[in-house]
């Protein structure tokens, strides 16, 4: 089993929850944290702890998004006019690796991320490799020809495992997608409830 494996599952037991819904998740069979003291009870958690879990387990949905990256993505969205919250869950959605992932051109977040690095997705014609890379309502997201016999592509689009949310505009005959407006939260399919109000209230300390 590979480091990135290990680590992923490891965010499932440390949250107690499946924040990907997939079926392999260890928290379907024990819901109780990873190492020896994974069973101790837990005591009340503060405000502060609450937060922190918010934070954690909506930042670990989006793979390996870096602190400083993810404070970075709050900072923005407070200068945005609106909601905070809605427009961190907007500029989340936004990422290139989480379009891709949403389309259903790969089977987890991990793989859009590394997908998107090793060059295999144009975006209006041109190959982007950088996962962070912002997408605008209208873009026109594709995987490269020569990348679309591949394993894991054909096993996303065939999978049954979760579907393609209204906001995204999906063909995957042509391998293609766009993002048809902005999503707010109540239009993501977070397999687990995220409370970005809590994540801002985290960085407002």
């Amino acid at each position: 089993m590979t480091k990135r494996i290990r680590a992923k599952y490891k965010i499932d037991r440390r949250l107690g929850e499946n924040i990907w819904g997939r079926p392999k998740s260890p928290v379907n069979k024990r819901e109780y944290g990873p190492g020896e003291h994974g069973q101790r009870r837990r005591g009340k958690t503060s405000d502060y702890g609450i937060q922190l879990r918010a934070k954690q387990k909506l930042k670990g949905h989006y793979g390996n998004i870096t602190e400083k990256q993810f404070k970075a993505i709050y900072r923005e969205a407070e200068r945005l006019k609106g909601d905070t919250s809605e427009n961190l869950i907007g500029l989340l959605e936004r990422r290139l690796d989480a379009l891709v992932y949403r389309a259903k051109f790969v089977p987890t977040v991990f793989s859009a991320r590394q997908f998107v690095n090793h060059g295999h997705v144009l975006v209006n014609g041109k190959r982007v490799n950088i996962p962070s890379y912002r997408c605008k309502v209208g873009d026109v997201i594709e995987v490269r020809e020569r990348s679309r016999d591949m394993g894991l592509v054909l096993e996303a689009t065939q999978s049954a495992e979760r579907d393609v949310p209204d906001y995204i505009d999906v063909d995957h005959g042509k391998l293609k997608a766009s993002m048809n407006r902005i999503p707010v939260l109540s239009d993501v399919p977070y397999p687990v409830m995220m409370e970005p109000n809590l994540v801002i209230e985290y960085y407002s300390r």
